[in-house]
């Protein structure tokens, strides 16, 4: 195994890259590598070598439409206790965020985890909503909450997504011309990669499953770039000390056995087939889109349009860099963000920021 920061390996991937006289363009779609990426500069040192890194849909925060926050801002307004994760706090809706209502008096509450809700509901006597957000690294514990006999008055609001969907959703698009994909690491630990297998098979893109250390994401464009260059198009695990091929079978089983997958919409996105997940019809007693389904058809026919002005979800299909968004870091910036990608800390325009300020100040 190679060590996770070697400088004289590094060196050696990117003078070998330069090599190569490459002129590709990648894809990533999870918040944590962009940060490697932006954090220790290996984006300026790829664009060097002929190789611009966009970042997908891999913001869980970031993909969650306003449909879908005016749906919770709904029940919360109802009275209804609403738990969930402080990064969606301050995503807009259309005219006011979570976090207004909470300001306002609402009873909503920032968890850690589902655990947390759960034990809300066991402390009160009114109805608790969670909030479920994420991919499938976080759907298997939701998933199990609800197959753990939870509290009568506790709900899930199931906004968890499916990556592959969204990747075929990219790729038949056509709208930015992929050269290959670095896949997620922490997806990758629960679906493994034969998910994956059909964007090479159908569209010959060439991927990788990649950690999460400098090293990882350098090795990971390396290999990339070798297919590209060979002709070639499959799915390579550099990540093979977390992912195995077949993934996480108990997490697997509990998205099985708590979900069906349903259309949904992505923020950027039109409706992505099978791309959510919804809490089946054997809880419902805990679905709290059944459960509450007159407050939330309500907000759902409401009109839910993106802020002015938002380019997140060009940025979430790779069209545009932050830096490219006329707002960002005028208007929008993380003390007042006009979109989710500048809310969430797994947001490009939020991680641009961020490390630019720290270059900015180093020099």
């Amino acid at each position: 195994m190679f060590r996770l920061r070697d400088r004289e390996m590094s060196q050696k991937i990117l003078k070998e890259l330069k090599e190569m006289r490459l002129d590709i363009t990648l894809m990533h779609v999870c918040g944590t590598h962009q940060d490697t990426l932006v954090r220790f500069g290996l984006d300026s040192e790829f664009q060097r070598v002929g190789i611009d890194i966009r970042q997908g849909p891999g913001c869980p925060v970031c993909i969650t439409p306003p449909q879908e926050i005016e749906t919770t801002m709904a029940l919360a307004r109802a009275g209804i206790t609403i738990a969930a994760f402080g990064d969606l706090m301050r995503v807009p809706g259309k005219r006011q965020s979570l976090g207004d209502i909470k300001a306002e008096g609402g009873d909503v509450r920032i968890v850690f985890g589902v655990d947390d809700a759960v034990d809300i509901a066991r402390q009160s006597h009114g109805e608790v909503v969670f909030v479920g957000i994420g991919f499938e690294t976080t759907a298997p514990t939701t998933a199990t909450a609800l197959l753990s006999s939870p509290p009568d008055n506790f709900s899930v609001l199931s906004f968890h997504r499916i990556v592959p969907p969204a990747l075929r959703a990219i790729s038949s698009m056509g709208e930015i011309k992929l050269h290959g994909m670095i896949q997620p690491g922490h997806v990758s630990a629960i679906i493994g990669t034969a998910p994956y297998e059909f964007l090479s098979e159908e569209y010959g893109i060439p991927q990788v499953v990649a950690g999460f250390e400098p090293l990882d994401l350098m090795v990971a464009v390396y290999l990339l770039a070798k297919q590209h260059s060979e002709g070639r198009g499959e799915v390579q695990n550099e990540y093979s000390r977390v992912v195995k091929p077949a993934g996480n079978p108990t997490a697997l089983k509990a998205i099985r056995d708590a979900f069906t997958p349903t259309d949904a919409i992505w923020r950027g996105f039109p409706v992505i087939p099978e791309s959510g997940m919804s809490v089946k019809n054997e809880l419902e007693i805990h679905d709290a889109s059944k459960r509450f389904s007159d407050t939330i058809a309500a907000a759902a026919d409401a009109e839910c349009i993106e802020p002015d002005g938002c380019r997140c979800g060009e940025i979430l299909r790779g069209i545009i860099t932050s830096e490219e968004c006329p707002l960002f870091d005028r208007k929008c910036t993380p003390e007042n963000p006009i979109g989710p990608c500048m809310v969430s800390r797994e947001g490009s325009c939020h991680i641009s920021h961020r490390y630019r300020r720290t270059r900015l100040d180093k020099t």
